[in-house]
Parts: C-alpha cells; sequence; structure tokens
C-alpha cells in the first residue's frame, strides 16, 4: 500500500520536475551569456522550450495537472523565454545602447503579460489554438539569431550578425504578435490515422530530425517560418470574412416574400418591413371603414 502512494507521489511530481529543469536551462542561459558563451545559452534556451513542451504533456498523460503546475509553469516560462532572452540579446547586441535596456524591457513585459492572459482566458492549456505567439517560439527566435548568423555558410550569404536596427524590430515584432490575438496552432499529435495526420507526423518527424542534425540551419528559419504562416492564415481568413458576398447597394430579394431591401436617399440601407404582395402599409390606428380606434392599452390605462 505504501508502494502504491509513493509511486502515486512520484507520479505527481514527474510534471513539475520538467519544469523545474526548464528553469535550470533557462537560468543557465542568463549565465552563459554572462559568461559570453552566447552560443551555448542559445542551446539552453531551447532546452528549456523542449522539457517546457514535455512537463505539459506530461501531466496530461498521467492525469496529474493541476492549478499549482499550471503556475508554476507560467513563473519558469516568465524567467526561461522572457528574461533569459532578453539578456542574450542586451549582452549581445545592445549593451553599447543607451536605451538598448528599454527594447529588453518591452519584450519581458509582453512575454509576462502574454502568460498571465494565457492562464485567465485558456486556463493555462490551450484548447483549441494558441491565443498569440506563445513565449517559448518567441524566446527561441530571439536565443537562436546567434547560433545561425554565426553559421558557416549563412556567413557567406549574409555576411555575420545582424545589424543592432534589425535586432531591434525583430524584438517588438516578436513582442507586438505575443500579445495580439492571432491563432497559432498547437503542435498535432502523433499519428498515421488519415492522409493529413500521416503527412504532419512525417513532416514533424522530419522537422525533429533536422534540428537534431543542423540545429544551426534549421531551427531559426523553422520558428520564423511558424510565426509568418499564422500571420499570413490569420490575415488571409480575416481578409475573407470580411469581402461581402455582393454589393451591399443592390437590390436583393428575400425568400421569405419579404420586400426588396432599398437603399433611402441618405445612404442607409433598410429592409421594408411590409410584404411584397401588399406594398401599401396597413392603416395603423383606424378602422377598416376609415374610423378613428381607440388607442391601444398602455402598462397605466388611465
Amino acid at each position: 500500500m505504501n508502494d502504491r502512494a509513493g509511486l502515486q507521489r512520484g507520479i505527481i511530481i514527474l510534471p513539475s520536475a520538467f519544469t523545474l529543469g526548464n528553469l535550470f536551462f533557462g537560468l543557465y542561459a542568463i549565465v552563459a551569456a554572462a559568461r559570453g558563451d552566447f552560443m551555448w545559452a542559445a542551446w539552453f534556451i531551447v532546452f528549456a522550450a523542449i522539457l517546457d513542451m514535455l512537463d505539459g504533456r506530461i501531466a496530461r498523460f498521467t492525469r496529474t495537472g493541476s492549478r499549482f503546475g499550471a503556475e508554476l509553469d507560467s513563473l519558469v516560462d516568465a524567467i526561461s523565454f522572457g528574461v533569459a532572452p532578453a539578456f542574450v540579446l542586451y549582452h549581445l547586441f545592445l549593451a553599447d545602447q543607451a536605451w538598448g535596456w528599454i527594447l529588453s524591457f518591452i519584450y519581458v513585459a509582453a512575454a509576462v503579460v502574454r502568460l498571465a492572459r494565457f492562464n485567465v482566458e485558456q486556463g493555462g492549456e490551450a484548447k483549441r489554438a494558441f491565443h498569440g505567439l506563445p513565449s517559448p517560439t518567441a524566446g527561441m527566435i530571439l536565443a537562436t539569431i546567434y547560433p545561425f548568423f554565426t553559421a558557416p555558410r549563412v556567413v557567406e550569404i549574409f555576411g555575420g550578425l545582424p545589424s543592432v536596427q534589425v535586432v531591434g524590430m525583430l524584438m517588438i515584432g516578436v513582442a507586438v504578435l505575443m500579445l495580439s490575438h492571432i491563432p497559432y496552432q498547437l503542435v498535432p499529435r502523433f499519428g498515421f490515422r488519415g492522409l493529413r495526420r500521416s503527412a504532419m507526423t512525417l513532416f514533424l518527424t522530419g522537422s525533429a530530425v533536422a534540428a537534431i542534425v543542423v540545429p544551426h540551419y534549421f531551427i531559426f528559419p523553422f520558428l520564423v517560418l511558424y510565426t509568418l504562416q499564422g500571420l499570413t492564415r490569420s490575415f488571409v481568413l480575416g481578409l475573407l470574412e470580411r469581402l461581402p458576398e455582393q454589393d451591399p447597394l443592390l437590390d436583393t430579394e428575400e425568400d421569405d416574400g419579404l420586400a426588396e431591401v432599398r437603399t433611402l436617399d441618405y445612404g442607409e440601407i433598410a429592409p421594408n418591413r411590409y410584404p411584397s404582395s401588399d406594398p401599401s402599409p396597413p392603416n395603423r390606428g383606424r378602422a377598416p371603414d376609415g374610423a378613428p380606434t381607440k388607442p391601444e392599452s398602455t402598462e397605466n390605462p388611465s
């Protein structure tokens, strides 16, 4: 009996252990950046994101999710994907700029607000999609700037690290996307039921292999493309939803026999409330023979 209780406690602790591992890598990324080791600082933030993905899945698999775990995860994410990436970029690009720390503050503030809103709106778990760019994605985009732009083949194309202005615009851009309500898709479940799920499983498997084999070249552009596809998809769908099916100024007939929609002289559009079969309105306030009728009763009949 004691062994069973101990096993249950171990299962409950397991997701929090992954969350604390996330915190370990996030904090060590800050330490590595302070020492000038920006390469390992970037990879530690990536490792933190992997553990952040695993702790939620383990909690759901073992049915040990709790409000405590959700709050702990948000606090840890604020450090690993808010403070740590901002600290890395500050020491890498912004330390010599008089107001460079303001960009770091804006990014960290956006990440913290994003996480707080996530807990309030989605209860610690995204049901269908993330509202706004997930903070781990934003943190990894900023962190992997250094590995990507120092890779040999990328250096031949771009000549090295981007300018401070480009980095500043990127920080502001991901901060705005985190605070937006643009829906970003969840990582789908693996499986081979149906052609679509099978294709997605193969794509994710290939992406995982590429992230392991050539992380310098793959992770940063992959995350940027994920961010842009969510933005583009939201824009296109929003545009299609706003396009009218026809010119609103044209007369249209309704199927229930009501009169055509008519355009008023002052530009407003209002439906005729009377059936088209009888274009003249009924005589209000008069009997059929034209005699006045008694007004309708009100709440106060006096």
